[in-house]
């Protein structure tokens, strides 16, 4: 049953519309990731669907009953109380008793493990956007939708709320530039390009692979278009007489085509995000010997020893709170240490990007506040005007005068990138570089960190980020005495899952707790061993490859069909049917494959 129906919708704030006559519908269970680049429109098309914000044309049409909740990416500043006050808040004007609502109040806090008495104002981020969306959940909706949730969690929190969404009974749109949180979570992507609407109808993993085949044939296709543009370009100039009767319809075919490649909209760049090598540091960056510091009497790091070699990647992981800034300071050589002795390398030039972003002037532009009073970029044995630097960053010309205040999360994040970038360096220091980046922003920062000669100091709580960068890391574990132990592991988040002792209890799980004393689901291997194939098994078995290749070749018609822009402006009915013949597809396929595994299996 769709919740929620869009169809031609627009909207246009400045320059090409944000969302063009696009079209969808929302049924009750999905969990839809929400995808595309920073400033494409995904925050627009949240609140339009929450009634926050009205549509220049179109309709949103909202299934009589359905309830809606959202949870912003920002923590209102004006928001005070204690928890159980702050979630209250989510019933205003629900019209319900005093004893309804205080029924459902504890029932929330109850289920999201919130300490009703607490202030809002002495708890962690983390915990207060936990308190928000409690707030938006205490009204059961029908549809949530979330902006950016993952945003300034730790892996812990991160992880207690990816369970908590499975678990969930509710349909779920949401943004977030987490990509294992969306592997984890969507099981339906719609993303935004260019200002149209494409509804990919699979998980994540599923869609990285038909967005890459799906970009290689529009590039073939408008390539193929451009040839034969120039071709009848060529053919006007050669003086033809256009208005003879037999070149008439070619030259307005020709116009045609003139219009459309004028209306086409191209596929936004890619951030080139430059580093600008410093004079070699040498071998040993930093040598820590038996650290320890406390603050307040409270311990934060305790006898810990490790040497930060040039060109390692080191990741810092832990919860909020737990001293991963501290840490970086003690090995920065900014803070002292209690016992111990940190001594840094020589020739260290150090470039440090700040989480809260407080390298930026919010009152001057881009272009001042990345060039310094400044009008060129050295990069390299290159010199770059500003303004092209800045369009390395996908930054305009005149997007570069823009006043910082007036951007988005994601536009500060590569404009402090930009700053960071554009000074020789040959130690990068990233406070959680990732949040609010784009998927493709995000790759592109990767791909320069693992190239780059020098070494990197990196906090993040993005579990991706972390395993396709770091070559070692400094986790904070849970210690025995409840203070946490920094110990180092080689490789990223994964690798240090590998790494720890099995008996330890996590800092942070991936399962619930009430599912650890389970036994295994495992089956002891059977003593006889395997039976052989039956005749009409072996006839079944035979036949299987065949109809697996024609189920995928089915299911991937229908998503062909789902790519176009013109699928949506269908009647529902005809959407619904076609959906629903995917899912019956993909369930067959399921079938399919586990019946070919589960015969194989058995001796011939």
């Amino acid at each position: 049953m769709a919740l929620l129906t869009i169809k031609d919708l627009s909207i246009r704030f400045r320059g090409p519309a944000l969302l063009d006559e696009v079209s969808c519908h929302i049924d009750a269970g999905q969990r839809i990731g929400l995808l595309g680049r920073n400033g494409a429109g995904k925050t627009t098309l949240m609140k339009l669907m929450a009634g926050q914000v009205e549509p220049d044309s179109g309709s949103i049409h909202v299934e009589s009953g359905t309830r809606l909740a959202m949870l912003s990416q920002d923590v209102p500043e004006q928001t005070a109380g204690d928890i159980a006050g702050v979630v209250r808040c989510g019933l205003e004007g629900s019209g319900q008793a005093d004893w309804q609502a205080d029924n459902q109040v504890e029932q929330v806090l109850s289920r999201m493990e919130l300490e009703p008495g607490l202030e809002f104002a002495s708890l962690s981020t983390g915990m207060k956007r936990r308190v928000l969306l409690a707030q938006a959940l205490v009204r059961s909706p029908d549809l949530l939708f979330l902006d950016e949730p993952t945003n300034h969690l730790d892996i812990a929190a991160i992880e207690w709320l990816e369970q908590f969404l499975r678990k969930w009974s509710g349909t779920l749109l949401f943004v977030t530039h987490d990509r294992e949180f969306l592997r984890r979570i969507a099981n339906r992507i719609i993303e935004i390009d260019r200002g149209k609407l494409y509804d990919w109808s699979c998980d994540y993993a599923t869609f990285l692979q038909r967005k890459e085949q799906a970009l290689a044939a529009e590039e073939k296709q408008n390539a193929l278009f451009d040839k034969r543009l120039a071709e009848e370009e060529a053919w006007i100039r050669q003086g033809i007489k256009a208005r003879r009767t037999r070149n008439e319809g070619r030259v307005r075919a020709l116009e045609a085509m003139r219009r459309q490649r004028r209306e086409r909209r191209e596929k936004g760049g890619t951030a080139a995000l430059q580093l600008a090598d410093a004079q070699r540091s040498g071998n040993r960056v930093i040598e820590a010997s038996d650290v320890s510091f406390s603050y307040d009497g409270q311990p934060i790091i305790r006898n810990f020893s490790a040497d930060v070699m040039r060109g390692d990647k080191v990741g810092i992981i832990g919860p909020n709170g737990v001293g991963k800034s501290t840490l970086i300071k003690i090995l920065l050589g900014q803070l002292p240490p209690d016992e111990g002795r940190v001594r840094l390398g020589v020739n260290l030039q150090i470039a440090y990007f700040d989480q809260l972003r407080e390298q930026l002037d919010p009152e001057q532009t881009i272009y001042q506040n990345v060039g310094d009073g400044y009008d060129h970029i050295q990069i390299g044995e290159q010199k770059i005007h500003l303004i092209g630097y800045l369009q390395q960053f996908l930054f305009t010309p005149e997007r570069a005068r823009t006043e910082v205040k007036f951007l988005s999360g994601g536009e500060r994040n590569r404009i402090l990138l930009a700053k960071l970038f554009a000074k020789p360096a040959n130690l990068i220091v990233l406070d959680e570089p990732t949040n609010d980046l784009d998927a493709e922003t995000l790759e592109v920062l990767e791909e320069r960190l693992v190239n780059f000669s020098g070494t990197v100091l990196l906090v993040s709580h993005d579990r991706a980020f972390l395993n396709n960068v770091v070559s070692n890391s400094f986790v904070f574990e849970a210690g025995a005495d409840g203070v946490a132990v920094l110990k180092e592991y080689d490789g990223g988040y994964d690798d240090w899952l590998r790494q720890r002792e099995p008996d330890k209890e996590r800092m942070s799980t991936t399962e619930p707790k009430e599912n650890k004393s389970k036994p295994s689901r495992k089956t002891p291997p059977s003593v006889a061993g395997p039976r052989k194939l039956k005749y009409k098994e072996k006839q079944e078995l035979e036949a299987l490859p065949a109809q697996i290749e024609a189920l995928e070749q089915s299911i991937q018609q229908i998503h062909d069909e789902m790519t176009q822009p013109e699928f949506f402006k269908q009647e529902g009915t005809a959407i619904a049917a076609r959906q629903q013949a995917l899912k019956t597809l993909e369930n067959d396929l399921e079938t399919a494959f586990a019946r070919w595994e589960e015969l194989e299996e058995l001796e011939p």
